[in-house]
């Protein structure tokens, strides 16, 4: 199949090679070189533009930041939408507002489009490896057109409901993760404040009740786990302002709909204070810094 793939950051990047070795032929556009450059060497084209991206694509991908980019993407100024050949399937799997995939999928809809939004979990990791799990919104039909390109990517596929029920998903799922690695990172600071080691604090709560995926796979103490982003000084993984943004994204549904996330918004005053610290641009496992016993 000959896809478009853009936004080319730490997930999306990966998810376009794996695309690429499962045989797709992939027209990759990002405002980075250096990102074009690795999809290229892996056997990818690389278009000049987003525009350029589409032409004769039969599915679209974007992974892009935040709501305000895929909305100008679609519907801004490019009006990305209108240089899509009727018909196409289009992928949007950025964390966004389920609001603005919802403004996108009615766009799409109006020119002949299948659009989905699939937001996915699992991290850097789980691009690489391709096995992230997508949060999908949209019809059955669309679902089941994009399923063998999905299955490309990750190992775990959910139905969450119509459009934007992905994103609501994602959401629910990136608030619970922020609540756990701050608490993950309170227990093992409390330990090694105590004089504990942290390999074996880690493993005896990983293997207890405390057990989580932030112990399991991405611990927040340098050294524990050598995969971890932790360990490469907290780079290459999920940004502070990206958890930050997808907190606040939870926080904006929650008083939408008269919900009450009390943790969720302790997590985001949190994450909001790291990131003026100077750690915006630092793995969100680094939260921990903020938490640590000094001297």
């Amino acid at each position: 199949m000959q896809i478009a793939f853009i936004g080319l950051g730490n997930m999306g990047g990966p998810m376009a090679i794996n695309l690429i070795k499962a045989g797709h032929s992939v027209k990759a556009f990002d405002l980075s070189q250096d990102a074009l450059a690795k999809v290229k060497a892996e056997g990818g084209q690389a278009a000049a533009s987003a525009q350029d991206a589409v032409q004769g694509a039969e599915a679209v991908i974007s992974m892009l930041p935040a709501s305000q980019h895929v909305e100008g993407l679609y519907l801004g100024s490019g009006n990305l939408l209108a240089s899509i050949a009727k018909g196409t399937l289009v992928i949007d799997s950025s964390t966004i507002a389920a609001a603005t995939s919802q403004k996108v999928a009615k766009a799409a809809e109006g020119l002949g489009l299948d659009f989905i939004d699939a937001p996915v979990s699992g991290g850097t990791g789980g691009a690489i490896a391709g096995t992230l799990t997508f949060m999908v919104g949209g019809s059955d039909a669309a679902l089941e057109r994009a399923r063998p390109l999905l299955e490309k990517m990750g190992k775990n596929i959910f139905h969450a409901g119509a459009v934007g029920a992905g994103q609501t998903a994602k959401i629910c799922n990136n608030m619970l993760l922020g609540i756990l690695m701050i608490g993950t990172s309170e227990a093992i600071s409390l330990g090694v404040a105590n004089g504990l080691d942290p390999k074996v604090l880690s493993e005896i709560m990983r293997r207890s009740s405390g057990g989580n995926w932030a112990l399991e796979v991405y611990n927040p103490y340098p050294g524990v786990q050598e995969a971890s982003a932790a360990t490469r000084g907290y780079t290459g993984g999920f940004g502070t302002d990206l958890m930050l943004k997808d907190l606040g994204l939870s926080q904006e549904n929650a008083a939408a709909v008269k919900a009450s996330t009390p943790l969720g918004a302790l997590a985001r005053a949190l994450y909001a204070a790291h990131s003026l610290a100077g750690h915006g641009g630092e793995d969100f496992s680094s939260v921990i810094k903020m938490l640590q016993k000094n001297g």
